[in-house]
């Protein structure tokens, strides 16, 4: 029985090697992702191993056939696909009447390693093989005795912190001294064990960065003078910082026109904040213009202008002077509820009835003369 199974186990662990040896190379073939989580970082942490099982007993120990065994191991992954493992396990055999009776305790403490394939998701294959010395202790004898065991099992993690283990195989005990006319003992087994992992996980490695792409000379991405227009297109690349361009990168002269924007005579009164009141009629369509306006200075942030008010020839210098103030003042106003910066305006500044853009002999020529400028600081 013992030569028997010997040969059987050496048999069958030559078949799971070449499986595992078979199925890593399948794995380093397809490079999918179970590839990855195989063959690269793994679970370090040490772990226990509880472990019962039973004995299918050597018919030489003259014992009862079948009987329970309980033991616990201590151990870590030293691979992705081996770990070690030191364990203590113990059973009790009840011998024949025949040969005198009483318990056949064994104590065996050793080490194994396995050898494992497959993803370490998955249902993992494994072999087996261990070295331990065994205490032996019965009516006619105590001592220690060297055994070895082969064995085949298979694996399951359940939980970053735990796996299972199921596992048969043959341990043989080369006790001499139990019984005088045996030389050694062979015993199949079959064991579960629930490995535990101590501490926190280690934290995935964070990802690498694939390196910036190399520059590429491309003058539609780049802007040499920083003026919003891109090289290809850029007829003046070498203007001045804050210069107004237009789409061409060439400078360009900001034109703010309020032009329909005119007052009616003599408003606004002192005092007056309506600007929609004080402007001549069709009232809706110069605040429009007004809004235009706030428009181009919104779109354009580094541009600062001077509000500046002016009136007809009628009526004193000196009333003239104050009405234009009142003029700028108002418009001032309304750009800056607008949101314009007060940062960029300069003013309010009156003109009185200087510089007219039109004769003050007519009706028509002095409503034009009413009005407010938005003058661009170039």
């Amino acid at each position: 029985m013992k030569r028997k199974g010997l040969y059987f186990l050496i048999a069958l662990a030559l078949g799971g090697v070449g499986a595992v040896h078979a199925q890593d190379n399948t794995a380093d073939m397809t490079g999918d992702t179970a590839t990855t989580s195989s063959m690269g970082d793994y679970d370090g942490r040490w772990y226990i191993a509880p472990t019962v099982g039973g004995y299918y007993n050597d018919t030489d120990r003259n014992t009862n056939s079948r009987q329970f065994y309980y033991g616990l191991g201590v151990g870590r992954f030293v691979s992705p696909n081996a770990s070690i493992d030191l364990f203590i396990d113990r059973t009790k055999r009840d011998r024949d009447t025949a040969v005198g009776g009483g318990d056949w305790s064994n104590t065996n403490y050793g080490v194994a390693a396995r050898f494992y394939g497959g993803d370490w998701n998955a249902w993992r294959p494994y072999l087996l093989a261990g070295v331990m010395g065994s205490y032996h202790k019965n009516p006619v004898d105590d001592g220690w005795s060297p055994a070895a065991e082969l064995g085949v099992g298979v694996s399951k993690t359940i939980t970053d912190s735990s796996d299972i283990r199921i596992e048969t195989g043959y341990r043989y005990d080369w006790d001499d001294n139990s019984q005088s006319t045996e030389d050694g003992y062979g015993d199949w087994f079959l064991g579960f064990s629930f490995v535990s992992r101590f501490g926190e996980p280690a934290a995935a490695p964070e990802p690498v960065a694939p390196p910036p792409p190399p520059p590429v000379n491309d003058c539609s991405t780049q802007d040499n003078d920083n003026d919003g227009v891109n090289d290809c297109e850029d007829k003046c690349p070498a203007t001045a910082a804050g210069t107004i361009v237009g789409p061409d990168g060439c400078p360009q002269k900001v034109v703010i026109d309020l032009r329909g924007v005119n007052f009616k005579f003599d408003r606004p009164s002192k005092g007056e904040m309506d600007i929609s009141k004080a402007l001549a009629e069709p009232t809706s369509d110069s605040l429009g213009i007004l809004d235009q306006a706030v428009d181009t200075l919104q779109r354009y942030p580094q541009v600062q202008v001077t509000v500046a008010g002016y009136t007809d020839a009628v009526g004193t210098d000196a009333y003239n002077q104050s009405l234009s103030e009142r003029r700028a003042k108002i418009v001032y106003d309304y750009l800056t509820s607008h949101g314009i910066d007060a940062s960029r305006l300069e003013g309010p500044i009156g003109h009185g009835e200087s510089d007219p853009i039109d004769t003050n002999e007519t009706n028509e020529g002095r409503a034009r003369n009413r009005r407010t400028e938005l003058q661009v600081e170039q």
